[in-house]
């Protein structure tokens, strides 16, 4: 489906066999961690994430936008998710529509919809070209040409961009 950037394949973040299967169907590194889409400042709390003043002023100028952020997570709970990495990257998306579907579903995991090494799919049938019948569904807004979002560090109030992506971010 459709995301704020480009087309995903979306899964909820929170149900592990779900993220291992977006793994198996993307053919994704099993060391790289996916970026999860969250409805609000508020979902971070379910990943027993606590940002410091400094960095969550940061955010709420950033946020909502196509800027994904990598945030430390030391819970071992979620190590399925940051494999080992001890830190997961968030997207507040700057899309309405987008934030009430995960405000109902829950945080979503969204690694871009091509199979590691392949461009991004921009529709439905090159997204169908990849995945076949693999995904539970298939969900359309036509062509999606846009770069992947920005990525993003964030400590001790300073943001480090590691990928320039959709969004224009200064320091």
């Amino acid at each position: 489906m459709p995301t704020d950037t480009i087309y995903g394949l979306l899964g909820r973040a929170t149900n592990k066999k779900t993220v291992e299967r977006i793994y198996r169907v993307r053919h994704r590194s099993p060391e790289k961690p996916l970026i999860i889409i969250i409805s609000s400042l508020a979902d971070l709390n379910s990943f027993g994430i606590k940002l410091p003043a400094r960095d969550k002023k940061v955010l709420l100028k950033i946020w909502p936008n196509a800027v994904s952020v990598i945030l430390p997570c030391m819970n071992s709970k979620f190590k399925y998710l940051h494999r080992g990495t001890k830190s997961l990257a968030f997207r507040l998306p700057n899309k309405k529509w987008l934030r009430d579907l995960v405000a109902q579903t829950g945080p979503l995991v969204a690694p871009s919809a091509n199979p590691e090494g392949e461009s991004p799919a921009d529709d439905i049938k090159g997204a169908k070209k990849y995945f076949g019948d693999n995904p539970d569904f298939y969900y359309g807004r036509g062509k999606r040409i846009s770069l992947p979002s920005t990525l993003i560090g964030i400590k001790n109030g300073q943001v480090e961009v590691l990928r320039q992506g959709k969004a224009k971010i200064e320091r």
